[in-house]
């Protein structure tokens, strides 16, 4: 493929930090996108992906679907040559895990209702 085909991509972590700028062809995926990230995400952050579902990458205001392609995610700026693309990077840990620590902390409660007429 040649070189002025690729598209440059960074992508910005919660903290104003970037990974990248990497060159990806048009046809790669966001799921593969994703994967990259995963691999080279920063060790000394606090908060870590564990895998790519804990990732969304948003860009131009939009939330990427994993099955869109790099050149279909590129269409608003097709004005601008050459240019280096940002996409920002967002954290979420996927629900299974987020529901099994929320039973863990709950401890029962009596529900109860304390109103108070004057």
């Amino acid at each position: 493929m040649p070189e002025e085909d690729l598209v440059e991509l960074k992508f910005r972590l919660y903290d104003g930090s970037d990974i990248g700028p990497f060159r990806y062809s048009p046809a790669s995926t966001v799921a593969m996108l994703k994967e990259r990230i995963v691999t080279e995400w920063p060790k000394d952050k606090k908060i870590s992906p564990k895998a790519a579902n804990d990732i969304k990458l948003i860009n131009a205001g939009k939330i990427l679907e994993n099955n869109k392609t790099v050149g279909q995610c590129r269409v608003p700026f097709g004005e601008l040559p050459k240019g280096v693309i940002t996409m920002h990077v967002v954290v979420q840990p996927s629900l299974a895990k987020a529901k099994t620590e929320k039973k863990v902390d709950e401890a029962p409660r009596k529900n109860f209702c304390s109103c108070s007429i004057l």
